[in-house]
């Protein structure tokens, strides 16, 4: 016996790989929606070998339904989540709209997954910010060997963070470039992001942070320790897909690099590619399509007595949204629904 679940959004680039990603994982499904906005409904969606139609989240009745998988952004999430929720199907929303709420636990099944007891709270599980996701990956097996105080973080994050007017807006400037009797204007981004790249994503903080670095401070701290200092530098730059990050860490004691690397290589969600030597290490263009958290040019600080440095790149659409939220839904069958 399976469940019932919906993909709400599921005609956006995250919804799209949310049902991609629960063929692939053969997750235990015995009906599945797909609902979009009505400026969508009536497109045609793929899970698996199966072609579905789009139905209109406005007038959805969730009540019977176990799961429901939301990538519809914070407006939308504030008037949905809580009406499924009310209705018996548990919310695992990709918005930013309950990261930070108390009573809703904020989850990436390799780092925290015991907090899914608290689900039941408001009946619904928030995914963390892509940035985040795939950094504290990396952070939860060092912290719990050598105990990390700080963490130096500088993004490299593709366009389609920026949903698809980012794709189609690096795509047409990219052409434009070539084409001097074409000029596209920046809509989506501040700037050009053609052969560009932009250190601002999300809206500016009294501060000077932005809201995106801040995600990153306040995540690391909900999922891994509250103890954990964090900065961050979020970089919009002209990929199309995968995020890349320059991490810094200082931790309590001395972790030297080779038990560090050992460390990462019997991690969950790791993989570690990191040979010295020409190609030696991961890109974006790598990573797209995989599940994996990739590691590459780990090595001492030699600045501070315990610091590490590493590499870190992972498939923003997957391991920063989709697959997150389908492992979610995976550990929230194992252990609470106990369905399939």
């Amino acid at each position: 016996m399976g469940y019932r679940v919906v993909v709400a959004g599921a005609t956006g680039n995250v919804g799209r790989e949310m049902l991609n990603i629960l063929a692939e994982r053969q997750f235990p499904v015995d009906e599945l929606t797909a609902l979009a906005s009505r400026r969508s409904l009536g497109t045609e969606v793929s899970f698996g070998e199966q072609t579905l139609t789009t139905k209109d989240l406005d007038t959805f009745d969730f009540t019977g339904w176990d799961i429901a998988l939301f990538a519809i952004g914070s407006d939308a999430t504030k008037k949905y989540a809580p009406i499924a929720a009310k209705a018996g199907c548990v919310v695992i929303d990709n918005s930013s709209l309950y990261r930070y709420d108390p009573d809703v636990p904020l989850i990436v099944p390799e780092v925290n997954a015991d907090a899914i007891e608290g689900y039941a709270k408001k009946n619904i599980i928030a995914n963390p910010n892509c940035s985040t996701a795939q950094m504290v990956v990396a952070l939860k097996p060092l912290h719990d060997r050598a105990k990390i105080k700080r963490v130096v973080v500088s993004t490299y994050q593709s366009v389609s963070g920026a949903g698809a007017a980012g794709m189609d807006e690096l795509w047409d400037q990219t052409k434009a470039v070539y084409n001097p009797t074409t000029d596209v204007e920046p809509a989506k981004f501040t700037k050009q992001i053609a052969f560009n790249v932009i250190p601002h994503i999300d809206s500016f903080m009294d501060d000077g942070s932005t809201k995106e670095e801040w995600k990153m401070v306040a995540e690391t701290k909900k999922i891994i320790d509250p103890s954990i200092k964090v900065t961050a530098t979020c970089v919009r730059v002209p990929v199309f897909v995968g995020h890349s990050e320059a991490v810094n860490i200082e931790t309590e004691d001395f972790l030297d690099e080779d038990e560090a690397r050992d460390i990462l290589r019997e991690a969950p969600g790791i993989m570690v590619i990191d040979k010295r030597e020409d190609g030696g290490y991961v890109t974006p263009v790598e990573c797209v399509g995989d599940f994996a958290t990739f590691i590459s040019r780990l090595r001492q600080d030699s600045t501070i007595d315990n610091g590490l440095n590493f590499w870190c790149v992972s498939d923003n659409l997957r391991k920063g949204a989709a697959l997150n939220a389908v492992q979610i839904a995976e550990v929230l069958g194992t252990r609470i629904l106990k369905k399939g």
